[in-house]
């Protein structure tokens, strides 16, 4: 069975609220490189006008990768992980991510394309705050290969 093209256009529901801890912000600056202060020191974010330390750019893709295990996981999508490239990720930031901020995501399958045997999934996780204003919105395309790939 290869991946369900009628899936395209699907939104699944928003994920349960994700409270950011300082210390997950400060472990994944760290592991990606982001070395300035604003990402492991409360003063210095604050010095930028920010209200506690500030996440990474790419911190969104934490929040993403929660939401799309609902399209992985479901097995009517027909998405073999073992068989997944990931092919692009695109982040568009409304607002910072602070330490402290309690974020929901929801998922969308924007679209569903085949070529050659290579299943292309577009996902795009809309990231609010609990009140429903924008953070962050997270592109991401998985080439998902066919069984004969």
């Amino acid at each position: 069975m290869g991946v369900n093209a009628a899936y395209a256009g699907r939104e699944y529901p928003a994920s349960e609220p994700y409270l950011v801890g300082r210390e997950h912000l400060r472990e994944f600056a760290g592991t990606v490189g982001a070395e300035h202060p604003a990402h492991h020191d409360v003063d210095a974010a604050r010095a930028l006008g920010h209200r506690d330390v500030v996440a990474a750019p790419t911190f969104a893709v934490v929040l993403a990768q929660r939401a799309e295990a609902q399209l992985i996981g479901d097995p009517e999508a027909g998405i073999d992980f073992s068989r997944v490239v990931h092919a692009d990720e695109r982040f568009t930031h409304h607002r910072p991510v602070c330490a402290g901020d309690e974020l929901v995501t929801t998922l969308h399958v924007d679209s569903i394309t085949e070529r050659a045997g290579l299943s292309m999934v577009t996902t795009r996780c809309e990231i609010t705050d609990t009140q429903g204003s924008a953070v962050a919105t997270v592109r991401s395309t998985l080439a998902v290969r066919g069984e004969g790939s």
